[in-house]
């Protein structure tokens, strides 16, 4: 993880980052969960997959660091385990590990994929999607370019893991699966709350280094931005683009 923890509030991903889930349908069809399979979602937030998951047939353990979302998780009825991704404590457990939006806020993408392989049966398969190289390029060069002109922390602006696909094949390959499929797909994403709570929501650290500066700068970062995200009807737009993969460990 970045050196500042990532701060959730389940009430404002309710409100402005609901697509998050909602654009999951294409890695859930390559999923393809199958009643009766046994199922971790990695990076499981508030749950709201993990119970579509359930209501599949699948047998779904959720896993997350943070509790507020895991609080809203066990809410929709999604048995959870609190744990780092980076340090997960099953071992042949499950025929699937599914993970959505989740994998690049885990930067030791290494520990992350052994402990996914140590998970899954013999045979058993990895499904994820997380974002791949360039994603919110736009948006994390504005902050490092007012952190810069401000003499503040640039590194808060871009926590992320984003590889290519040739990148996180080779950690695949060394952590022992088999590669079946993986894509790098562009998606330019609408914000229903605008940039300002994309923002807040996901890079709230990186604003919290400026005090009471703060709103300024996120003002001067929008105005960096909105010549590119944002159209004439004051629609936003971040540059999103995303990872998918299919591994099975041999």
């Amino acid at each position: 993880m970045s050196a500042v923890e990532q701060k959730w509030s389940v009430e404002d991903y309710e409100r402005n980052a609901r697509f998050v889930s909602d654009l999951a349908q294409g890695v859930l069809e390559w999923l393809a969960p199958r009643p009766g399979e046994r199922v971790l979602d990695l990076g499981c937030g508030d749950g709201v997959l993990s119970a579509r998951l359930a209501q599949s047939g699948c047998r779904v353990v959720g896993v997350d660091i943070d509790e507020g979302m895991l609080s809203a998780a066990r809410a929709r009825g999604v048995q959870v385990v609190q744990a780092s991704g980076e340090n997960l404590p099953f071992e042949r457990e499950f025929d699937a590990v599914f993970s959505n939006a989740a994998l690049h806020w885990m930067t030791n993408a290494g520990a992350v994929l052994e402990g996914v392989y140590r998970a899954l049966r013999p045979g058993g398969r990895f499904v994820a999607e997380m974002g791949g190289h360039g994603n919110v390029a736009a948006i994390i060069t504005a902050m490092r370019a007012v952190a810069r002109r401000r003499g503040a922390d640039e590194s808060l602006a871009g926590p992320w893991f984003f590889p290519t696909p040739e990148v996180y094949a080779d950690m695949l390959r060394q952590a022992g699966f088999s590669v079946r499929r993986m894509e790098l797909i562009p998606r330019p994403t609408r914000l229903p709350g605008g940039m300002s709570a994309w923002l807040k929501i996901f890079r709230g650290v990186f604003f919290e280094q400026f005090g009471e500066d703060a709103p300024v700068v996120l003002a001067e970062v929008e105005d960096l931005l909105r010549p590119v995200l944002c159209d004439a009807h004051g629609n936003w737009t971040a540059d999103y683009v995303r990872l998918r993969v299919e591994a099975v460990k041999e």
